[in-house]
């Protein structure tokens, strides 16, 4: 069922902090009223370097002209070799490429940022741009270099009384084992976190915490605690008007109510999800609403439905590109590492033998690439696996809806052309007395009834290499020969059609329903269109005069027969008894030729 459905993709909360974290304290108006004294251009030093520093960190309507701000800093700053300036500057930068989603370039900016801090022991600064790294690492899910780095972070914001960035980093820490599904740790780093803020009053770090706490509790099953801090952070962040934590919140309330097994208020939440993710243009949580709603409606049995949001959850996600990244931000790691380990062996080179510590540095240098290899090599693994897994759900969503061929042309080509197939053989099937038995039913044990009939019925096509076209109500429709082979699967679909008897004959015994049906079943052969109708919930269906006359088939058999036509008499007489029936009048088709299977 629903509940029990894994995540596909990895979801980062804690990340919307830093956001929060970097945004605190940012005002347009601050930037619009700098911006007048910048155009002016009548500042020099230490004033020209605050004023390009404030500008790009109050600058939020134009993220492009921030980094502009940015890189101006960054250049003024190493000509006077202001270090703490030259750490404002690539933290700046280092931000603008996170939030576009490109951690490469974040990593090397943060690197840049760190080293300037160290160099003037700036510990608040070198605290900052640790998180901001381990954060980096987490979106690649390079979780054991995350920790390393966040225990860095912590070590110097201990040392400050910045209790907001200390907040940020506990979340943002809590987040990483979360999604390593470390829930303990998860939670002690929570509670620290969330401790902090009430203390300072900080609300959206309460209730970025509440909900992260509410969604540890989700994964562990204690469905109370997790609705009750779920509901608690929503209330707050509604309030601050900041959707993108609430989009997610979304999601694992829609957990917690199918787990009750409250699948219309489970749907709402998602639904919602998706529409607050639209609204505010939030790409990472319009992939994942679109992943549950594919997993929500593929749990209820409804692949047509499931489909177009996998499809779009693909779209979003990108995974091509976050292969790059991953195996670049591998890179950027390395290199950074190296640099660091030459500037170490520059100085002591001053009192010790060159030759000696050349050596050495070579073989640290030789180890660490290997090590940064190795590590690459692991992240490229791990992201290949993620994309076959991806491809071969999707693949298999589709060939549950389309048969092999026709799914085949809509991933080559993002369309199906409508085909003539010169001989298949049609199945129509319905119960008798349904109507009058679904009367006493509530709809659940009506579907319930219904879902037991037709998975054997669509267990029974499959064996027999037949294709489930629909079900209308308690109608069945079933179509082989869709292939260019000219073999109409006629014998098949009459040994299908006994299966499909004789199970329902079975069924009135057994205790997995109360039903007491009779099947009736008319099968016809003969030429065929198929193709895929609309664009969105599209459906695979076939059309033609053979349709219609195996409808006919099935409303002039009679309960417990399979009633055949004569087209699909004359290529399956040699294999079966028949009985003729005679010519009996069909509605709008005169008079047919008929005959029971015995």
């Amino acid at each position: 069922m629903f509940h029990h459905l894994k995540k596909a993709y990895f979801v980062t909360i804690g990340f919307f902090f830093i956001v929060v974290q970097f945004a605190f304290g940012q005002d347009q108006k601050v930037a619009d009223s700098l911006s007048v004294i910048y155009k002016k251009n009548n500042l020099d030093g230490i004033e020209k370097l605050e004023l390009l520093r404030d500008l790009s960190f109050n600058e939020l309507n134009d993220p492009e002209l921030s980094l502009k701000y940015a890189n101006e800093l960054i250049a003024l700053s190493e000509l006077e070799r202001n270090y703490q300036y030259i750490h404002s500057g690539y933290l700046q930068k280092g931000y603008y490429y996170f939030n576009n989603g490109d951690i490469e370039l974040a990593l090397e900016a943060f690197f840049k940022s760190n080293e300037a801090s160290n160099k003037v022991n700036y510990i608040e600064g070198q605290g900052v741009t640790y998180a901001a790294i381990a954060d980096s690492y987490v979106v690649n899910e390079n979780f054991d270099t995350a920790i390393e780095y966040y225990n860095q972070a912590i070590a110097f914001i201990e040392k400050t009384n910045d209790s907001i960035n200390l907040a940020s980093i506990l979340i943002n820490f809590g987040d990483a084992h979360f999604n390593n599904k470390k829930y303990d740790a998860a939670l002690e780093k929570f509670k620290k976190s969330i401790q902090i803020c009430q203390e300072i009053n900080f609300l959206t770090g309460t209730a970025y915490n509440k909900g992260n706490i509410g969604m540890v509790y989700a994964e562990q099953g204690k469905d109370q605690l997790a609705e009750s801090n779920i509901n608690e952070a929503i209330e707050i962040l509604e309030l601050q008007e900041d959707y993108y934590p609430i989009s997610i919140y979304l999601t694992y309330m829609s957990d917690i109510y199918a787990r009750k097994k409250d699948f219309n208020t489970a749907l709402t939440y998602l639904e919602r999800s998706l529409n607050l993710a639209k609204k505010y243009g939030l790409k990472d949580q319009i992939s994942e609403a679109n992943l549950k709603l594919s997993e929500f409606h593929e749990s209820k049995g409804d692949l047509a439905t499931a489909y177009p949001f996998f499809k779009e959850h693909i779209v979003y996600r990108d995974l091509v590109v976050n292969l790059q990244s991953v195996q670049k931000a591998a890179d950027v790691r390395t290199e950074f590492e190296v640099s660091k380990e030459k500037a170490i062996a520059k100085e002591k080179q001053k009192t010790q033998r060159i030759i000696i510590w050349s050596t050495v540095g070579v073989l640290f240098l030789i180890g660490l690439l290997a090590f940064g290899l190795y590590r690459r090599n692991k992240y490229v693994r791990a992201t290949n696996k993620i994309i076959a897994n991806e491809k071969e759900r999707s693949d298999k969503l589709l060939l549950n809806i389309l048969p092999e061929e026709t799914a085949q042309e809509l991933k080559d080509k993002g369309r199906v052309e409508a085909k003539k197939y010169p001989s298949v053989t049609v199945l129509f099937s319905d119960f008798k007395g349904f109507t009058k038995y679904a009367e006493g039913l509530s709809p659940e044990e009506l579907v319930k009834t219904i879902d037991y009939y037709f998975t054997e019925f669509d267990l029974i096509m499959e064996r027999h290499g037949l294709e489930k076209i629909k079900t209308i109500g308690d109608a069945y429709m079933a179509v082989g020969g869709l292939s260019f082979d000219n073999v109409d699967k006629a014998k098949e679909m009459i040994l299908a059609a006994q299966e499909m008897n004789n199970f329902v004959v079975k069924a009135k015994d057994d205790v997995h329903t109360s039903a007491t049906f009779d099947i009736r079943i008319g099968i016809n052969t003969g030429p065929v269109v198929a193709g895929v109708v609309g664009k969105n919930k599209f459906a695979y269906d076939i059309w033609g005069d053979t349709v219609n006359i195996a409808s006919r088939m099935e409303s002039t058999s009679e309960p417990g027969r399979i009633n055949i036509s004569e087209y699909t008499y004359e290529r399956i007489k040699s294999d079966f008894e028949c009985t003729y029936r005679g010519e009996l009048e069909v509605k709008n088709r005169g008079h047919l030729k008929m005959y029971f299977v015995n």
